[in-house]
């Protein structure tokens, strides 16, 4: 089934908050994205500061800022007040 751009966006928060920093291949295996999708999603999230990108040894990394997290605390507490009727609806996040 097809997810939604809202889906894309909070499995790849979900992962960079789960897992910690990571390169570009670790977070399209987490997150289960190509990647070209994923660096618009992570251009697009380092541009509202939900992600930073972090240096280390020439390599950049990702890694979810503390506003990533307030933003996946938010999604899971509005899903417990307004639950989704249809599976096919809820971000993978909320399995």
């Amino acid at each position: 089934m097809r997810r939604s751009k809202l889906q894309l966006y909070l499995d790849t928060l979900e992962a960079l908050v789960f897992c910690g920093p990571m390169k570009l291949t670790r977070i399209t295996y987490k997150a289960h994205l190509n990647y070209g999708s994923l660096k618009k999603i992570l251009k697009d999230l380092v541009k509202n500061k939900l992600v930073e990108e972090r240096e280390m040894k020439n390599t950049i990394f990702y890694a979810a800022t503390p506003k990533a997290r307030t933003t996946l605390a938010k999604f899971r507490e509005l899903n417990r007040i307004l639950p989704f009727t249809d599976a096919a609806e809820v971000p993978t996040i909320f399995y």
